[in-house]
């Protein structure tokens, strides 16, 4: 499911999950590298067209990880520890963006974002979207969103007891 598809079915997550992007101009990117042991990496997210896209350095470790294996997750960045901005977790896979038409849209809005264009070679993915779930602290409990394709979004609260959440 491409990003404009998710947006329609829970348009409050993707408008969270949107701020939170823009707020840092980075994600970070979870994938698998050969040896099975998860990489981090820092991405700059761009939503062209309705797709997540992430374009990588060419031949970078990142990028050769979801040409193995596309399974990803984003995560926006964090910038303190009280979990009060909320956490988005977007799981999903990496689809290889070969096509031209696509790839010149996508260093179109690059430009006008960050007046910067990547230069061939590249790579460019487009996530595949296949859940996504946004997690909020607050000294009284934290609030979960939960979505999957087919599904509508499921909401819950746990709350802080002093010795740790309720269910």
């Amino acid at each position: 499911m491409n990003w404009a598809q998710f947006a329609e079915a829970a348009p409050e997550l993707a408008r969270l999950a949107e701020e939170r992007f823009e707020k840092t101009g980075l994600i970070l990117l979870g994938s698998v590298c050969a040896d099975g042991m998860p990489r981090i990496s820092p991405v700059e997210p761009l939503i062209v067209d309705g797709e997540l896209m992430l374009g990588m350095m060419w031949q970078s470790k990142k990028a050769l990880d979801l040409l193995r294996d596309p399974r990803c997750l984003v995560h926006n960045t964090i910038a303190n520890k009280d979990g009060t901005d909320g956490e988005i977790k977007l799981r999903g896979r990496a689809v290889d963006m070969q096509d031209a038409a696509k790839r010149e849209r996508y260093g179109d809005e690059l430009f006008k974002k960050i007046d910067w264009r990547p230069s061939e070679p590249y790579h460019l993915f487009a996530i595949d979207i296949e859940s996504v779930a946004f997690v909020r602290s607050a000294a009284e409990g934290q609030d979960f969103k939960m979505w999957r394709p087919g599904e509508s979004v499921r909401e819950s609260t746990r709350q802080w007891t002093g010795s740790g959440y309720s269910d």
